[in-house]
């Protein structure tokens, strides 16, 4: 009989290399896949495994951010912890929290405070107003002793037989959070690329016992437990009936200005708790009515628009599509790529009030000789292009 862990490993290997098979890991590791997943089951069973190195860079889109990158080894057993824990996780959490959580993200979001401002404006018939906040340097604030603490409280509360070692997957949760990631870590891209990167947004500045790296998929899910308690502070002990967090944006809709302001103080109390802070210049709190930025979005009554920053990005896509139609070979791999980049953006777009932005990068921006290769899916409209 095959032990539940070796299955279980196999099955995370399959989930780790999802999107990733062309990575230089994934492809190193799956030249002898079977003999590493071994290695692998050997040394978790025995108590042996130890994670790796791991791969620091910057990235600058959306936004200037530090990524701590794991080896593909390590992030095989990544979603094997992911995929024990989050089903006993997952029901606990509030509905409204968007981050890491299937058909939970960003236009999950967007949608839901939009409906949150029409029922508590009564269908924008009366005021409401929105409270948003942000928590200063999130990941790198957080306590790996409470994180801990609270995915072994949260495990001790689940009433149905585990169909995994709990010591076990203990133990591997411990190397996850308390692992130092910045001891043996190489620096992807240049030294440079971190100037001006403020120091509460890099695991190399985070004090001894703070602080997750962002990029591992464990990272995303223990985010979600340390604000759950907090979450349900907010539903329930505040009474906020239209609340939303996507990590560390938070959104509140309530008619009354005042109750907004006065609820400022305890939820910073709460946080305190936690070792986390709000971030002291993006307190924001306006009527409904003028528009509401959130997760590059512009919410306004009955229609919300993108913002500059997808605009641009979407003409600086369509600019790299023609650079590559005009200085390179046109083969069937960079025909997929074009049009998968055009389409993520047309399907971005097309949720919002954009056609008259769709139709005219798609008539006047684009090369002509796009053209030659591609068409509109007529059904779609202006939201998606296919191959002739």
């Amino acid at each position: 009989m095959i032990d539940p862990l070796l299955r279980d490993l196999f099955h995370a290997y399959y989930c780790a290399r999802t999107n990733k098979r062309n990575s230089l890991g994934a492809l190193a590791f799956e030249l002898h896949y079977e003999k590493n997943l071994f290695e692998l089951y050997h040394e978790i069973k025995n108590g042996q495994y130890q994670i790796g190195p791991s791969v620091a860079f910057i990235i600058f889109d959306p936004v200037q951010r530090e990524i701590i990158a794991s080896s593909f080894r390590d992030r095989v057993v990544h979603h094997l912890v992911f995929n024990y824990l989050n089903p006993l996780f997952e029901p606990r959490f509030i509905h409204d929290s968007y981050s890491c959580r299937q058909n939970k993200g960003t236009s999950y979001g967007i949608t839901r405070l939009a409906h949150f401002i029409r029922a508590c404006s009564n269908n924008y018939k009366n005021q409401c107003y929105v409270l948003k906040l942000d928590l200063a340097g999130y990941f790198m604030s957080i306590n790996h002793h409470i994180l801990f603490d609270k995915i072994v409280l949260g495990l001790e509360k689940n009433r149905r037989p585990y169909q995994f070692d709990l010591t076990r997957v203990l133990a591997l949760v411990h190397q996850i959070v308390f692992h130092n990631y910045t001891s043996s870590c190489s620096i992807r891209g240049l030294k440079t690329d971190w100037l001006g990167l403020p120091d509460n947004k890099s695991l190399f500045n985070a004090p001894r016992g703070l602080g997750l790296p962002i990029g591992n998929l464990t990272s995303q899910l223990f985010s979600n437990v340390y604000l759950n308690d907090f979450d349900q502070y907010i539903k329930r002990e505040l009474g906020f009936t239209y609340y939303g967090r996507y990590v560390d944006d938070l959104f509140f809709v309530h008619q009354n200005k005042l109750h907004l302001t006065k609820a400022i103080a305890p939820i910073k109390n709460k946080l305190a708790l936690l070792g986390l802070q709000l971030h002291p210049n993006k307190i924001y709190l306006q009527p409904a009515s003028r528009g509401v930025n959130f997760l590059g979005v512009v919410i306004k009554p009955r229609r919300i628009y993108i913002r500059h920053r997808i605009k641009g990005n979407f003409y600086q896509a369509i600019a790299q599509i023609n650079t590559t139609l005009t200085q390179n070979k046109i083969t069937t791999e960079r025909k997929r790529k074009i049009l998968a980049s055009i389409n993520a953006y047309l399907g971005i777009l097309g949720q919002y009030h954009t056609f008259y932005l769709r139709k005219h990068a798609l008539n006047q921006k684009l090369a002509h000789h796009f053209w030659h290769y591609f068409k509109l899916d007529i059904k779609a409209g202006f939201k998606k292009v296919v191959k002739k």
